[in-house]
């Protein structure tokens, strides 16, 4: 029993030192990314909403009744140029916040107060408080347009100078009675209030759309990590379910004495046993080159059972699945238990295609790996001959 359990425990003592593959872990990037994606549709609705506010009340409201008190205004052409300038802010903006950018701020707002001081001088004593001055109910939109997704602060501060701008200029114009105080009061804050609202709860509504998005992903993030677990968990099962049968069968015969070890027969069932042993060890590897992994794993058990092997290895192998190796590696590692005298193993690689070949001396006797002939499993081919001197083994695998 000594050489056949030799040769079993040979594929168990010497592996190599590599490390184990864990388990994949889910990517937290995509939790974000997912979470991203859902705030980005929200503002989207906010976005589409804003501007249609903006704009509708530019052209509904506040261009008709422009035109309707033209001759009460003490400069109409300027207080039409305004409106010029503001549709054309308004415009640039909700093009930039339609396509999925943010319009420059600053230059805008600064635009936009010009506008707001003009209006108010050219609209004259008599329009101050009239829907003919248009700044006072349509301006605070086109702030909202031109400070999307910045701080609610900036257009706190940008209808702060709104604010200022028209006490300016009922004071010029001397309307300071405190009934026409109150009235101002009022205009500020129902001009600004709506505004606001709509700004923060854009901003609020889009945050705690990005935050349920990401507890939901990440909730589905850690599902996948622990399904992940499960699986490899099951694989490993499975693994070592086929890694016990291997080499059970053998073990017990020579255990109960019904295998003797001077067999031919038997030394190469306990040989082909340790190398498939062997080589499913390997496959669990996490290594940079799998496949030539798992042929130096059996090149290496022949080898410690005595047998000169040459391992060549030509061109780097593609990224193959578990069950094409095991078809590439399986016909050469039973060709190599039955090997007498040498062996000679090359592996022709390209990224399309992928040989392995084995050539050893022949000998009496059946082949370990079946009658000489060909065959095809999937996209992997099987070829062994034998002419009297030599024995050829090869296994070919070509991307479909």
């Amino acid at each position: 029993m000594s050489t056949e359990s030799g040769a079993v425990a040979a594929g168990t003592a010497a592996r190599p030192a590599v490390r184990q593959r864990a388990p994949e872990r889910a990517d937290p990037g995509v939790a974000e990314a997912a979470a991203h994606a859902v705030a980005d549709a929200s503002d989207r609705g906010a976005r589409i909403v804003a501007v249609i506010i903006a704009l509708a009340w530019h052209l509904a409201v506040g261009l008709p009744v422009l035109l309707g008190s033209w001759s009460r205004l003490a400069a109409p052409p300027v207080v039409a140029a305004g409106w010029l300038v503001t549709a054309a802010i308004g415009g640039a903006a909700g093009v930039r916040l339609l396509r999925g950018g943010l319009p420059p701020a600053r230059p805008l707002a600064a635009a936009l107060l010009v506008v707001d001081g003009t209006v108010f001088a050219a609209a004259g004593e008599r329009q101050l408080f009239t829907t003919a001055n248009w700044v006072w109910g349509g301006l605070a939109w086109f702030f909202l347009l031109v400070l999307w997704r910045r701080p609610l602060g900036w257009l706190l501060a940008l209808l702060g100078a709104h604010a200022t701008i028209a006490l300016v200029a009922v004071a010029l114009h001397g309307v300071t009675t405190p009934a026409d105080l109150s009235r101002y009061a009022m205009y500020v804050y129902g001009t600004s209030s709506l505004p606001v609202a709509v700004f923060a709860g854009a901003a609020a509504i889009a945050a705690l759309a990005r935050e349920r998005a990401g507890t939901a992903a990440a909730a589905l993030a850690v599902a996948a990590e622990r399904d992940a677990a499960e699986r490899a968990r099951r694989e490993r099962q499975a693994r070592l379910a086929l890694v016990s049968g291997t080499a059970e069968e053998v073990l017990a015969a020579l255990a109960t004495g019904d295998a003797d070890p001077a067999d031919p027969a038997v030394r190469r069932r306990a040989v082909l046993a340790a190398a498939r042993l062997r080589r499913l060890i390997a496959e669990s590897d996490d290594v940079p080159d799998p496949l030539l992994h798992e042929l130096r794993a059996a090149a290496d058990l022949a080898e410690r059972n005595g047998l000169p092997i040459e391992l060549v290895a030509v061109g780097a192998p593609p990224e193959l699945p578990v069950e094409v190796r095991r078809r590439l590696v399986d016909p050469p590692t039973a060709a190599l238990a039955d090997a007498r005298g040498w062996a000679r193993l090359t592996v022709v690689a390209g990224p399309d295609e992928v040989v392995v070949g084995l050539v050893t001396p022949d000998h009496e006797g059946p082949d370990a790996t079946g009658p000489p002939g060909g065959g095809g499993d999937g996209p992997v081919e099987h070829l062994h001959e034998r002419d009297g001197e030599i024995r050829w083994t090869q296994t070919r695998w070509r991307r479909t």
